[in-house]
């Protein structure tokens, strides 16, 4: 299996170890507009050989993993350039706009739209894990636009790979996406600019910085890069839950002004039941 990797850092290069794992005799090439990102991934073993679009046609699988901005305009070249077994898929975090720009493309039955949720605050080809995406969820869209065998062959590596797949529409995607992903790296972000607008002095920052800290600003250390385009394209989804974030913040600092001490206790005992949802347990089932 002819395997070409897109975008060669976090999820790209996780993608491609697991691929050796599950295929060893898999070859896999990689594409980056960064070339050190290819110097190294060539290093780490990440791919087999440094390639390009003209290439394409020899691809049973396609993985792109560049950022959503990119994607938009990239997608139906790579497209134009595969063969008509080949199956192409992404991890954009954002869906509509991606989807909607491919909906009359000759090849668009070769398209896969994916979102593997999982990831780190790190990129390049040296963060890549192996087993990165086990256990994760995969957010598949308009997967009956995409011919049969193909998405065959895409989900039997996801389901390889230990992924949980859900099938979603573009449009709940980015709504729910919003919610999820996208406002805890805002939150992170500014909570990050505040601290080091606030506390002048950098030593004062590490030394009181406990593990609560630590672990909400980690998102902070995400790429610019990758996120900007994110919130640009997922732009009216993301200001309707800054919206209601701001909102419950107010609210919050009300109830400290007026010393309601027990509405706050009562709205942090209420929020605790989100352990229950991410364990899984349905709160009606209590």
């Amino acid at each position: 299996m002819n395997v070409f990797i897109i975008g060669i850092g976090l999820i790209g290069g996780s993608f491609a170890k697991d691929i050796r794992s599950i295929h060893p005799n898999a070859k896999i090439y990689g594409i980056d507009a960064n070339e050190a990102h290819v110097e190294e991934a060539l290093a780490l073993n990440l791919i087999d050989t440094k390639s390009s679009y003209d290439d394409l046609g020899l691809a049973d699988m396609v993985i792109v993993s560049i950022p959503v901005d990119v994607l938009v305009t990239e997608l139906p070249e790579i497209l134009n350039g595969v063969n008509d077994d080949c199956v192409v898929f992404d991890g954009g975090s954002t869906k509509s706009l991606i989807c909607k720009s491919l909906e009359d493309h000759s090849k668009r039955r070769n398209y896969l739209a994916a979102h593997p949720i999982a990831g780190t605050e790190f990129s390049g080809p040296t963060a890549a894990i192996s087993g990165l995406y086990d256990g994760k969820t995969n957010i598949i869209c308009e997967v009956e636009k995409t011919a049969f065998k193909l998405q065959e062959r895409a989900l039997e590596l996801f389901q390889k790979m230990g992924m949980r797949i859900r099938y979603m529409n573009p449009e709940a995607h980015d709504k729910h996406i919003a919610y999820v992903s996208h406002l805890s790296h805002i939150s992170s972000f500014m909570l990050g600019k505040t601290v080091i607008e606030k506390e002048k002095n950098e030593r004062d920052i590490f030394d009181m910085a406990g593990s609560g800290f630590e672990s909400t600003v980690r998102l902070a250390k995400s790429s610019p890069a990758m996120w900007t385009p994110i919130f640009e394209q997922n732009r009216e989804n993301v200001v309707e839950t800054l919206d209601e974030y701001i909102q419950n913040l107010e609210e919050f600092k009300q109830m400290l002004l007026r010393n309601d001490y027990q509405g706050i206790y009562e709205q942090m005992d209420n929020t605790n039941k989100i352990k229950e949802i991410l364990n899984g347990i349905p709160l009606n089932k209590k």
